[in-house]
């Protein structure tokens, strides 16, 4: 595998040290490598496999002889990506301001590898709790063409970020010591109202739409649409903020066209890259938000027919959402970029 030059905007936050774990992990060939994130952060120093790195302050001269941009979310790409890719630059970004421009990829690796030929520079990374579903969906799919999908959520802290992970933590202590837990990030840290997610659930997660769905429900149902090219299937999905710091799980429950048994859907799983089957009720062994933290598969269980339709299956499906739902997704991105 050959050496590229990597540039990381957002390096300081959670998916930019996810990058930075994940490179080290998988010995990822780069030859230089840029650490950038926005102007509060430049000068603060990093080690990183022996050598110390300063943070830079992003600008639009920061990808001279960058090979691959990887963009931990946020707005930077909106206001870098362009000049990332006119440096020279493959652009591979984590924020949703690209999933859905028809002109740019939306890659999920082990999905459609063959979207990433497509690109113009820029190659999207899709919403957290899409990659993980569509990860057990494709295997399915590919057995038989899917007519509808329902599927809740259960998100962890994490995805609302560093600050989301602390107001948990801190929630927590406080009504360990009998205090009253303070709310100021969750449901939306830009929204004037915030609800305690200590010992609760909040069914929101992102504002809400005209259409009374949020932002992060609509971007389950378009952008699975677009990875698995398919305008007609039909999707509705509920996202829901939980107490948990890390890892997100989702009860998907899928209508097929044709009969598909538990039995050759766990089979399918079973054979498919990147996903573990973890589904035997008798040892109440199912997937858990706490076993599959810090790891890179996605983890299916609970596969079992649907009675109340014809051509019915629900299963329950667990990822780590900082790692396939962000960093490691956008990694496998470019890997296949440097092996192809």
């Amino acid at each position: 595998m050959k050496k590229v030059n990597v540039a990381i905007v957002g390096v300081t936050g959670a998916v930019g040290q996810e990058f930075l774990n994940l490179i080290e992990e998988r010995n990822f060939p780069y030859n230089n490598l840029k650490m950038l994130a926005s102007a509060r952060s430049a000068g603060k120093k990093i080690n990183f496999m022996g050598k110390e790195y300063t943070v830079e302050e992003t600008t639009e001269n920061s990808f001279e002889g960058v090979d691959i941009a990887l963009f931990a979310g946020g707005k930077a790409s909106k206001i870098f990506g362009p000049a990332a890719v006119k440096a020279g630059a493959v652009v591979i970004d984590n924020s949703s301001t690209y999933r859905m421009d028809p002109e740019v990829p939306l890659v999920v690796p082990e999905v459609n590898p063959q979207a990433i030929a497509k690109h113009k520079g820029i190659i999207a990374n899709p919403n957290c709790s899409t990659i993980i579903m569509v990860m057990a969906l494709k295997p399915l799919y590919d057995i038989s063409k899917i007519k509808r999908v329902v599927v809740s959520t259960y998100q962890a802290v994490s995805g609302a970020g560093r600050e989301g992970m602390e107001e948990l933590k801190n929630q927590l202590e406080d009504l360990a010591n009998g205090k009253t837990p303070q709310a100021k990030v969750l449901p939306v840290a830009s929204l004037n109202k915030h609800y305690q997610i200590a010992s609760n659930l909040l069914p929101q997660i992102d504002i809400f739409m005209d259409n009374d769905y949020t932002k992060e429900e609509m971007k389950m149902i378009d952008e699975t649409r677009k990875i698995m090219e398919d305008a007609d299937m039909k999707i509705t999905a509920t996202t829901v903020r939980v107490p948990v710091y890390r890892s997100h799980a989702e009860s998907v429950n899928v209508e097929f066209y044709e009969e598909v048994s538990a039995e050759s859907a766990r089979a399918a799983l079973e054979k498919f890259s990147g996903v573990i089957v973890r589904d035997n009720p008798d040892e109440m062994i199912y997937p858990q938000p706490l076993e599959t933290s810090g790891k890179d598969d996605v983890e299916v269980g609970r596969i079992r027919k649907d009675f109340s339709v014809e051509h019915g299956l629900n299963f329950w499906v667990c990822g780590d959402q900082i790692r396939k739902g962000a960093a490691l997704n956008a990694l496998q991105i470019a890997e296949y970029l440097i092996n192809h």
